[in-house]
C-alpha cells in the first residue's frame, strides 16, 4: 500500500543513503519522457524538503531541457535487497551550473567527478513509499569507471567544447550549458 509524505523523514534519508542507484524521470509538453539511471555517489539530501544530485556529461542533457521547460521531476529509488521498498520523490527541479551564483555553495556538498556538468536541485512536493514486492533481489557489485576514465582522457577544453555545443534536447528544447569547465 502506498503512503505519501510531505517531507523526508530520518528513515527515508537512511534508505536513500544505502542505495547505489536511482532513476530520474522528466517530461515537457510535446517532448519524449526522459528516464535515466544514476549512480556514482552523486545524490545528496540537503534538508527534509530539498535534494540534489550531481550530473556528469554523458549521452545528452534532456533533464536540463525538461526542467527549464516544465520543472517537474520524479526520482525513484528501489530496494533490491530486503525489505522491499519503492521510494519516489516528486518535485520541481532546477539545473545549477558552474557560472551560477548558487554553484559554489551547492558544489561544496559533493565530490566533483570528472565530467561534472551541473547539479540538479529539487524542491520536494511529495514523497511516496510503496511495497516494491515485484522488484527482484539483486546485489551491488561495483561502480562502473568507464565514464570517469573517458572524461579523464580528454582535457577540460576538449571535453567542455564537445558538450557545450549541444544547445538543444533531442526534441529541440533549449538547454543551458556551462560557460566555464568544472575543474
Amino acid at each position: 500500500m502506498a503512503e505519501f509524505f510531505e517531507a523526508l523523514t530520518e528513515d527515508h534519508c537512511a534508505f536513500i543513503a544505502r542505495q547505489p542507484v536511482f532513476f530520474v524521470a522528466t517530461a515537457a509538453d510535446g517532448a519524449r519522457i526522459n528516464l535515466s539511471p544514476k549512480g556514482m555517489d552523486c545524490f545528496r539530501v540537503l534538508d527534509d524538503r530539498t535534494v540534489a544530485y550531481l550530473d556528469v556529461a554523458g549521452s545528452g542533457n534532456e533533464t536540463n531541457a525538461h526542467l527549464l521547460a516544465d520543472g517537474r521531476i520524479t526520482i525513484m529509488f528501489c530496494a533490491f535487497e530486503s525489505p522491499a521498498l519503492i521510494f519516489r520523490i516528486y518535485g520541481h527541479g532546477v539545473p545549477v551550473l558552474p557560472q551560477d551564483e548558487e554553484w559554489a555553495a551547492l558544489a561544496a556538498g559533493f565530490t566533483l567527478l570528472p565530467g561534472t556538468r551541473q547539479i540538479f536541485r529539487v524542491a520536494i512536493d511529495q514523497v511516496q513509499t510503496s511495497c516494491g514486492w515485484g522488484v527482484p533481489h539483486m546485489s551491488f557489485e561495483r561502480e562502473r569507471t568507464t565514464l570517469s576514465k573517458y572524461h579523464l582522457k580528454s582535457n577540460d577544453a576538449e571535453r567542455f567544447g564537445k558538450y557545450a555545443v549541444r544547445t538543444t534536447s533531442i526534441d529541440g528544447l533549449p538547454v543551458r550549458n556551462p560557460t566555464v569547465p568544472v575543474s
